[in-house]
């Protein structure tokens, strides 16, 4: 009997196929190969070998894993709590989809709502829809957002934005002709020079965006005078955060922010190769805000007499569906389980977990900061306070100091200059990050194998 899972070696299937391709031999298919490079013999490798024994000599032949990640400038190495999947596993979650009946999934659109409140509250802010793609396109659409909010057509942005999410954006609001105008930062600081900046905002400014933290780690020390400044001539105040940041410091809403956008896939979410992400969209309260909110809002609501409580979709702004031809965004899947994988996460640790979990990462940056300076070769070449994330210049080859620290199982940072030249600015930066999943222990470590190259 032959297998019509298995490669096929019968003699009567193969001539059948020959036959139906109308060639004489296998050999006349690869008349088009040269002779010299073709094998006139299998090539020997080695004895049949069983599932177990395979497993065993790919892992001997894979690359071990590094014990410590330091690598910054993207996705950081968070602790996801096993109970996060536990939860988010259940089969009633188990889609990326916001469901195209909304309202015959009660479960998935309370999870949703919740998701909405939660990350509300986190950040200060009053409306949150049920999440975007990822951090980079919650970018453009707050750009596309608040050309639509005010009919001006200039944006203006910190130079310090990441500049992967600096090209989404640009991407974004290429068709609409708009103007991205970048205020330069202060190279002393890491933070946007306010007196650079005030001279570029005038009457044609649709929005003003900050990063806290930025791409060098540095939190904006002046946001609250940015977002003034943005007021003074009408314009939307927008900062893009790290929502575990929120617990820590004044939430953005509080900062004086009308949008806010971000990323949650570290809230309960693993690295997985950088995705999938989940792009937060937050904005103050106000109708003429809310009409123009891209994705997808879910409210609560109770059934006509009144007795029981139900949840529907509020709000659609995709063109398939009411809106058409007037549809603000084209955003279709939203990120759901990454969204109720964040709400979960926020749920189990509350409040005071996640103050304590940010405390735990700045006392980390803090300390590495600290050992850093002691070393001769390294320096960090910006004053600010940071988060996470830490600009670390050096007078050795990072890929030496990278190649060193991965013989020992280490990732260190993110050599800046090898995509983002004009970021580097010329001082050798790498970015490193540290989160909770660090201790003391792991920093020393680090720093110890960073001198045995300086």
């Amino acid at each position: 009997m032959v297998s019509y899972l298995s490669p096929n070696a019968d003699e009567g299937v193969k001539r059948r196929i020959l036959d139906y391709l109308g060639v004489g031999s296998v050999e006349e298919l690869y008349v088009d190969v040269p002779s010299e490079i073709l094998l006139k013999e299998p090539p020997d490798i080695g004895r049949g070998m069983n599932h177990i024994e395979l497993e065993r000599l790919v892992d001997s032949l894979l690359p071990k894993p590094p014990r410590l990640i330091f690598t910054g400038g993207g996705v950081a190495d968070h602790y996801v709590p096993p109970l996060v999947d536990e939860i988010a596993s259940r089969q009633e979650f188990y889609t990326s989809y916001t469901p195209y009946q909304p309202e015959l999934s009660q479960g998935m659109l309370q999870a949703l709502f919740e998701y909405q409140s939660l990350m509300a509250e986190l950040l200060g802010m009053e409306v949150v829809n049920a999440s975007l793609y990822d951090y980079g396109s919650a970018l453009g659409e707050a750009g596309r957002f608040s050309m639509r909010v005010t009919r001006r057509r200039k944006i203006v942005i910190a130079s310090s934005v990441n500049p992967e999410r600096k090209a989404v954006l640009r991407t974004y609001l290429d068709p609409l002709n708009a103007e991205i105008v970048e205020a330069p930062m202060d190279r002393e600081s890491g933070c946007i020079s306010l007196d650079h900046l005030r001279p570029l905002i005038d009457d044609s400014t649709a929005m003003v965006y900050i990063e806290m933290p930025n791409f060098y780690g540095i939190i904006e020390e002046g946001a609250e005078d940015v977002f003034e400044l943005a007021h003074s001539k009408g314009a939307i105040a927008a900062a893009g955060v790290d929502p575990l940041l929120a617990a820590l410091i004044k939430p953005p809403g509080e900062l004086g922010a009308d949008l806010v956008v971000g990323e949650g896939q570290h809230l309960g979410s693993p690295m997985s190769f950088g995705g999938p992400s989940l792009g937060i969209f937050a904005i103050r309260m106000d109708m003429r805000f809310v009409r123009q909110l891209p994705g997808r809002l879910i409210g609560m609501t109770k059934t006509q007499e009144g007795l029981y409580r139900g949840y529907c979709m509020v709000l659609q702004t995709r063109e398939q569906h009411i809106r058409k031809e007037e549809a603000t965004s084209n955003i279709t899947t939203s990120s759901s389980l990454m969204a109720v994988r964040a709400a979960i996460y926020i749920t189990l640790l509350g409040p005071e977990g996640l103050r304590k979990l940010a405390e735990k990462i700045a006392y980390n940056t803090a300390y590495l900061r600290k050992r850093l300076s002691e070393l001769d070769s390294f320096s960090v070449p910006f004053k600010g306070a940071a988060f996470k994330e830490l600009a670390v210049s050096s007078s050795v080859p990072w890929e030496r100091v990278n190649s060193h620290l991965l013989s020992r199982g280490v990732l260190g940072g993110f050599i800046v200059s090898r995509f983002f030249p004009e970021m580097d600015m010329g001082m050798n930066i790498s970015l490193f990050s540290t989160t909770e999943k660090h201790g003391k222990s792991e920093i020393d470590e680090l720093i110890n194998l960073m001198r045995e190259v300086s």
